[in-house]
C-alpha cells in the first residue's frame, strides 16, 4: 500500500475509536437522562446538578417545583435534574 492509503486508513480507525469510546457512550447517557426526566412525576425524590436534594411537588412544561424543606420550594429547570433517588436515600440525608 502506498503512504496515502495508510494515512487515510489510520484516520478512519482513529475516528471510529473516538466515536465508540467517547461520542456513543455520551449519547447513550444523554438519552438515558432525558428518559429519566420525562418519567419524573410528583413526589419523586431528585438531586439537581447543583447538589440540591428535593421532592417534586409540581410538574410544569420546562420546570419542576421542588420542596427542599418545610415551606421551602424552588423552581428548577428540568435539565438541571441529575438523578432520581429512592426513599431509603431520602432518610439518610435527613
Amino acid at each position: 500500500m502506498d503512504r496515502q492509503m495508510v494515512t487515510v486508513l489510520y484516520m478512519i480507525v482513529l475516528f471510529a475509536a473516538l466515536y465508540f469510546l467517547m461520542i456513543r457512550p455520551q449519547q447513550q447517557r444523554q438519552k438515558k437522562l432525558q428518559q429519566l426526566i420525562a418519567d419524573l412525576k410528583v413526589n419523586d425524590l431528585i438531586t439537581t446538578a447543583g447538589g440540591i436534594y428535593g421532592t417534586i411537588v409540581k410538574v410544569k412544561e420546562d420546570t419542576f417545583i421542588i420542596r427542599v424543606a418545610d415551606n421551602v420550594r424552588f423552581e428548577i429547570l428540568k435539565s438541571s435534574v441529575m438523578q432520581k433517588r429512592t426513599q431509603g436515600e431520602e432518610e439518610e440525608v435527613e
